[in-house]
C-alpha cells in the first residue's frame, strides 16, 4: 500500500503544474528571508530572445540572507513533462545577472532550473566596495540560498521535492560549483564545474601580470598577428610529443616552448617583422610562458598560460587593459579605488595587500570535499588545454591536492577531470570543444556509470570536421594507428607518452 501511495503521489503532482497555480505562488509561498516578487505562466515558446521553450512557471525571487542583501534569483518550473530534477546555473566573471541562455538550456532538457545574478546588476565589482555583505552574497552565499529557496518553491508547486539536485557552471560558473561541493555539500548530489577559475585572488594577480608583461613597455607588445607565429612554433615544438601530429597539443604540460627562435635576425623569414619577434616581444612571451611567482618567496602564485593557447591571447595581454575581471579585484576589493592604474603594481610591494583579501569566501580552495562524496556527490570538471583565462594546470594542482585528502580511491569513485585538446575557455578552439557533459554526470550519478570517455566534436560552418574522446585525466587520447585522425573510433583512452617515457 505505502508503494501504491507513493506512486500515486509521482503520477498526480504534475497535474498541479499549471498557469493557475504558478501565478498563485507569490501570494501563497511564503519564505524565509526571501519573497516571490513575481510568477507567471509563460507559454509563448519565446522569452528573453531563446526559442523553441516548452510553457514554463517563470517565478522571480528576492532573497534578503543580510540586511545588505539583495540578491535576484529566477526559477523556471516546467508545467508539463517536468523530468523530477532540479539544475541550477552558474555565472561568469562577476555574474550581475540572470543567465537567460542556460536557463533555457535546462528547462528544454525537462529540468526545474534556476539561476542569480548573485546579489548585485551589473558586469564589474564595483558593487564591492563598502558592502562586505554583498562580496560574501557573489562569493558563496546567493547560490546556496537560491539553491535553498529553489527547492522549496519547486516543493511548494509541484507537491514534491526533486528527486535529484544538479550544478552546472563554467568559469565563474566553476569557482561557484567548487563553493558549493566544499561549503554545502548538500545543496547537490552531482556537479559539473567547466574551467573552474577557483583560485580566484591569485588568477586575478596572474591575469595583472600577464597584461603588464605586454603593455607596460610599449616595445614588448605583441600585435595579434604574431599569435598565429607563435601558435605554429609551440605547434612544431609540440604537436608531436604525443605520438600524433594532428594540429593538437594533447600533452602541454611536458611540453616546452623557447620564443627566442622567432627572434628576429638571422634567416631571411626570421628578418621579415611579420613572421618574427623582436627582443622585447621575445621576453613577453617568456613571461606569458613562465606564469607568477612571488618575487621575494619564489613561491608560485599561478601558473603559466600553456603551449597551444597562443591565438587566443588577445584577451589575457592583447590590451589596452588587464581583463576587467582580474583588474576589477584590484580596484574594487584590495585598493578601492576605481581610478586605480594597472600600470602602478608591483608584485613584490603589493602582494601581501592583495594576500589580504584572499579567503575562501572568493576562493574555494579547499580540497576536502569528504561530506561530499560521502553522500554519493559526483564532481565533473572539465577544461580547454588551450584555456587563455585559467590555467590548466591550476585545475590539475586543485585535482591531485583532492587526491592526496581524500585518497585516490575516492576520487576514482567520485571525481573525474576531463581535458579538451585545443579548446579555448569553456569553448571553441581549435581542438573538438562541443560535447555534453551533463549527459556524462546524469549517466554517473544515475545509473552509477562512471564517465570513461565523452565525445567531442568540432565544426566548421556548421558541418562537424573532426571528433576525438575526451579522456578522464591522467589519461589522454592515442591514436590506434589506423583510420582518419578526424573520427574519434580510431582513438582510445590511455596513458601519455610523457607518463610512459617517465617510468622508463
Amino acid at each position: 500500500m505505502k508503494t501504491m501511495a507513493f506512486v500515486s503521489c509521482l503520477f498526480l503532482a504534475p497535474a498541479l503544474a499549471d498557469a493557475a497555480t504558478c501565478e498563485q505562488l507569490a501570494a501563497s509561498l511564503k519564505l524565509t528571508n526571501a519573497k516571490v516578487t513575481s510568477a507567471e505562466a509563460v507559454t509563448s515558446g519565446t522569452f528573453m530572445e531563446q526559442k523553441n521553450l516548452p510553457p514554463f512557471c517563470r517565478v522571480q525571487l528576492t532573497l534578503t540572507p543580510s540586511s545588505d542583501s539583495d540578491i535576484k534569483s529566477e526559477l523556471w518550473l516546467p508545467l508539463n513533462n517536468w523530468n523530477g530534477k532540479f539544475q541550477q546555473v552558474g555565472n561568469g566573471a562577476w555574474a550581475g545577472s540572470i543567465q537567460y541562455g542556460a536557463l533555457a538550456e535546462g528547462l528544454r532538457r525537462g529540468y526545474a532550473t534556476a539561476s542569480t545574478d548573485a546579489g548585485h546588476t551589473g558586469t564589474d565589482a564595483s558593487f564591492a566596495m563598502g558592502h562586505p555583505e554583498k562580496l560574501k552574497d557573489f562569493g558563496y552565499r546567493a547560490v546556496h540560498e537560491t539553491a535553498a529557496q529553489s527547492k522549496s518553491t519547486i516543493t511548494n508547486f509541484y507537491g514534491m521535492a526533486p528527486k535529484l539536485s544538479y550544478f552546472n557552471g563554467c568559469s565563474g560558473g566553476g569557482r561557484m560549483a567548487f563553493q558549493e561541493a566544499q561549503r554545502f555539500p548538500a545543496d547537490f548530489d552531482a556537479i559539473l564545474a567547466g574551467a573552474p577559475g577557483y583560485n580566484r585572488v591569485n588568477q586575478s594577480v596572474w591575469m595583472l601580470m600577464n597584461a603588464k608583461a605586454t603593455l607596460d613597455n610599449p616595445a614588448s607588445f605583441i600585435p595579434p598577428a604574431k599569435y598565429a607565429v607563435l601558435h605554429r612554433a609551440a605547434l612544431d615544438a609540440c604537436d608531436a610529443q604525443d605520438g600524433l601530429k594532428d594540429g593538437l597539443i594533447s600533452e602541454p604540460l611536458s611540453c616546452h616552448v623557447d620564443p627566442a627562435v622567432l627572434q628576429c635576425g638571422g634567416s631571411r623569414v626570421l628578418s621579415d617583422p611579420a613572421n618574427c619577434l623582436t627582443a622585447p616581444q621575445v621576453e613577453a612571451a617568456r613571461k606569458l610562458y613562465a606564469g607568477v611567482t612571488n618575487p621575494k618567496t619564489g613561491e608560485r602564485i599561478f601558473p603559466r598560460l600553456e603551449p597551444g593557447s597562443e591565438l587566443s591571447w588577445g584577451g589575457p595581454a592583447g590590451g589596452p587593459e588587464p581583463l576587467a575581471v582580474g583588474a576589477d579585484l584590484f580596484k574594487f576589493v584590495v585598493f578601492k579605488d576605481p581610478k586605480w592604474d594597472f600600470r602602478k603594481f608591483d608584485l613584490a610591494r603589493d602582494y601581501d595587500a592583495v594576500h589580504k583579501v584572499d579567503s575562501l569566501d572568493l576562493s574555494p580552495t579547499s580540497p576536502d570535499l569528504e561530506a561530499f562524496v560521502a553522500r554519493g556527490g559526483k564532481l565533473l570538471i572539465y577544461q580547454g588545454w588551450a584555456d587563455q583565462n585559467v590555467a590548466p594546470q591550476s585545475t590539475v594542482d586543485y585535482y591531485n591536492n583532492v587526491a592526496r585528502t581524500i585518497g585516490q580511491k575516492q576520487v576514482d569513485d567520485s571525481v573525474r577531470l576531463f581535458f579538451a585538446p585545443g579548446m579555448a575557455h569553456c569553448g571553441g578552439g581549435e581542438g573538438p570543444n562541443v560535447f555534453d557533459a551533463l549527459a556524462s554526470l546524469e549517466q554517473w550519478r544515475e545509473q552509477g556509470k562512471a564517465p570513461t570517455s565523452i565525445l567531442a566534436t568540432h565544426s566548421t560552418n556548421g558541418k562537424v570536421d573532426r571528433s576525438r574522446p575526451l579522456c578522464p585525466f591522467p589519461q589522454v587520447a592515442r591514436y590506434k594507428g589506423n583510420g582518419s585522425i578526424d573520427d574519434a573510433a580510431n582513438f582510445v583512452c590511455g596513458a601519455a607518452r610523457s607518463d610512459v617515457q617517465s617510468t622508463k
